[in-house]
This record gives C-alpha cells, structure tokens and sequence, in this order.
C-alpha cells in the first residue's frame, strides 16, 4: 500500500476553491480502503460516505454523513455475531451468549478494529479535539491485548465508521450477509472468544466479595464535586478512582483499583486495608500490586 498522505496535504486545493466547496475523496485513498478491507465496491463513493463524519462540513451547510450506513452496519453485525456465537456455543446459555456477542462489537472492539488497521487515518473530519483523543486511546489500549472490560473511553467515532463501512459493503453487496462476515471476520481477527473474555470489574468486584462474605458499596456522591468514585469494603474506602470525561469509567476504574487492592491483601484484617486511589491519567494505576494510596 503506497504511504498515507496526510489529509491537509491532500485537500491543499480546497483552500483555493469557492466558499463551501468539500473536497471528494482521492481515488487512491478509495483504493487504500478497498484494499484494507478486501472488498472491492461497485459504487466507489459509499466508501467516502461511510468515512464522513459531520464536523467535515464545517462552516458551511450539513451534508450527508455516515450515520445511516452506520446504522446499517450495527444491525447486521449484531445480526450475524449472534449467529456467530450460537453455532460455535451450541450448549453455552443466553447470558454468557450475550456477553460474548457484545464484546466482539462493542465500542472498545470496533475503535480498536479501526485503529490496528488504519481505518481511522482515513476518517474525514474537523473536529478539533478527535485526534488527540485517538492518540489517547492508541496509547492507552496497549496495556490491554484483548479488551480492557470497561477500562478504557474510546472514541466513539472509531467504532462508528468500522459500522459505517460494514454498512457501505451490506449495501454495495445487496445485502449479502456472508460476504460481509466474510470482511468482518478478517478485520476483526481474533474474535474474543469464551477462553479470552474478561470480567467487567463491578461484577468482578461484587463475585468477589460475594465469595469472601464482604459488603461492597460504589459512592458515586463526590462526582458533582470533584469527579469521584469511591467502593467501600465494610465501610472502609478501599478504591477511588476519577475520570473526567465518563462517571461509568471512574467507577469501572474504582471497582478495578479496589479489586486489586483486596487481593494483594488477602490475608490482611479488612481494618488493615489502605485505601488505592486511581486519578487521571490512568497511568496512576498498577495492576501489578504499588497502587497509589493517597486518603481520599
């Protein structure tokens, strides 16, 4: 594949045009696509419609995005992963049936889809902020092979276009659903597959202590003020964790801190239990046991 030039070099004769002129995707980013994708389109310009993001337009009027083909996308790939996991679990019940579907097209799964495969350089945009979140997130997945279960905030426009694009091929291909497994399953290798799924850390958390006969509490009263979570342990403050953008990551991120925690203690008394507190970035957080254990 010939190298990526980058999206400001390649709209350069966009500055030169008439006021709201939106520059048409190169021909050699189309093929770029096509060829990540293995798919080669009948109508090459679905390709350039699934990779459109709203701010692109910006300041002129609103043109079409790739929010229907997204919608589009999910729903068939809901469809055939559902398919996926029953014919391959023939004895596994609905519930881990479900989990196992969701994270293999949850957002985390498909931002990281976009990313391992340099779908994202390709997204045309102008939203200010995106590329640094992408950035954050490239460097943030890396601590996590598979999946971070709820850890990590990807951007969500990462898992919309791989959407999109599933969307553009089920249209293109007249909605044939085995060739759109057939793309699916080559970007998305290797499926999570019921020896490689995680746990979320709050059902993780509560097993736990479930199983150790210990009460667990998730505080969610300080967020107003100042972005925190806190879990209790018998009433001892045992994780914290703040998180700016997302009050469900900062308790995913206490749960984890607090989980940890009580497990490089076991054999401690519960009175003897440090708090862990876990702040942006998350860097802050060792999993390997030396936690931050500033009182909250």
């Amino acid at each position: 594949m010939a190298p990526h030039v980058p999206r400001e070099h390649r709209e350069q004769h966009g500055k030169d045009a008439p006021p709201g002129f939106i520059p048409p995707m190169a021909a050699e980013d189309v093929a770029a696509v096509e060829a990540i994708l293995g798919y080669d389109f009948a109508d090459k310009s679905l390709v350039e419609l699934a990779l459109t993001h709203g701010s692109f337009y910006y300041p002129y009027r609103p043109g079409d995005t790739y929010e229907r083909l997204e919608y589009l996308g999910d729903g068939v790939l809901t469809c055939l992963m559902s398919r996926e996991v029953f014919g391959t679990y023939r004895t596994l019940p609905p519930g881990p049936l479900t989990r196992l579907r969701a994270a293999n097209v949850d957002t985390e799964k498909l931002a990281r889809v976009a990313v391992l495969r340099g779908l994202h350089r390709f997204l045309r945009h102008k939203a200010p902020q995106l590329e640094g979140q992408i950035h954050v997130f490239i460097k943030e997945m890396c601590k996590y092979p598979v999946h971070s279960n709820g850890l990590l905030d990807p951007p969500k426009v990462l898992s919309d276009i791989v959407e999109s694009l599933i969307g553009a091929i089920y249209f293109d291909s007249n909605f044939d659903q085995e060739e759109v497994w057939r793309v699916f399953r080559n970007l998305a290798d290797p499926l999570i597959s019921l020896e490689t799924l995680g746990k979320h850390p709050v059902s993780e958390l509560f097993e736990f202590c479930q199983k150790t006969r210990r009460g667990v509490k998730i505080m969610k009263d300080e967020w107003d003020k100042n972005l925190k979570v806190e879990v209790l342990i018998d009433g001892e403050l045992v994780g914290s964790a703040t998180y700016a953008q997302k009050k469900e990551i900062a308790q995913n991120r206490a749960a984890k801190a607090a989980l940890d925690k009580l497990k490089e203690t076991m054999g401690q008394t519960e009175s003897e239990l440090a708090p862990a507190d876990v702040s942006e970035p998350f860097d802050e957080l060792d999993i390997a046991g030396t936690l931050n254990t500033n009182a909250s």
